[in-house]
């Protein structure tokens, strides 16, 4: 059984490392490579095809015609994988590979090992080639408090962009989109919590440290997304917990999974 790595990708035509992702899926059959096209007014989606032609077998791509933010790309991804049967494993990395290769592979080893739904890097603690600029580290602080109080779980690392996760949870966390473009990482959370009770996610996820991430400049996270960080915590506070709060507990069913459902000019390439 294959785990499937979804590579979101906008604009990326000059700064993605081609031989490396190329590489990777050239040598590990066990794994297979869905980079999807955010919409990139750039080259991105010839250079895609280009690695696709060098990896076939290793390779695909899913093409979302409409820039509409990582989390829907990461969900379109999660919902092609979830199509092929030979995938058990389903995460994402960043196209940028801030997080790398071998540390990738060591989360999928402990999710396999301690047969969780879920394990996910974090940048807070462990190896020392964890690399960030100041600010950036200050602003995240910050932001770290407050979702950690609308979680209500002790993750040190909500944001790291290195997650894996186990077939069967893909439905739970990726059937409905998500409220917000980049913070969707917090909403997996608070889905998985919803779904299994806190107790229960605490036992089926585990933070594990990396030993390297390196901030890479020109993120696609604009300062006019981070100023709206706070306003979309609030607002996905509102969306998940304060029903819970005013509202009696309900069962949640496990929910239908329709492919591609809601995703907009979807095209896939394969």
């Amino acid at each position: 059984m294959k785990t499937g790595i979804i590579i979101p990708c906008y604009n990326e035509e000059k700064r993605l490392n081609q031989e490396a992702f190329v590489r990777f899926a050239q040598e590990h059959d066990d794994y297979h490579l869905c980079f999807v096209n955010d919409g990139s007014k750039d080259r991105t989606l010839h250079v895609l095809n280009r690695m696709r032609a060098e990896a076939p077998t290793g390779i695909s791509i899913v093409d979302v015609k409409k820039n509409s933010g990582k989390a829907t790309a990461v969900r379109a991804g999660a919902r092609y994988l979830y199509t092929l049967d030979e995938i058990a494993y389903i995460g994402f990395m960043d196209a940028d590979l801030s997080t790398d290769f071998r540390d990738f592979k060591d989360l999928v080893t402990t999710l396999k090992r301690e047969r969780v739904s879920m394990v996910f890097g974090s940048r807070n603690s462990g190896g020392g080639g964890i690399e960030r600029n100041f600010m950036r580290s200050l602003f995240s602080n910050f932001i770290k408090q407050f979702i950690l109080l609308i979680l209500g779980l002790p993750i040190r690392d909500t944001q790291c962009g290195a997650k894996v996760f186990t077939r069967e949870i893909i439905p739970v966390l990726y059937e409905q989109g998500f409220v917000s473009k980049w913070l969707f990482d917090v909403e997996i959370f608070l889905r998985l919590k919803k779904y299994l009770g806190k107790g229960q996610t605490l036992k089926q996820i585990i933070e594990q440290p990396l030993m390297r991430w390196v901030h890479v400049d020109d993120s696609r996270l604009g300062v006019k997304d981070a100023i709206e960080i706070p306003g979309k915590l609030a607002q996905i506070w509102l969306t998940y917990t304060l029903p819970a709060v005013l509202q009696a507990p309900i069962a949640t069913p496990e929910p239908a999974f329709a492919v591609y459902a809601g995703v907009p000019e979807l095209r896939v390439a394969a």
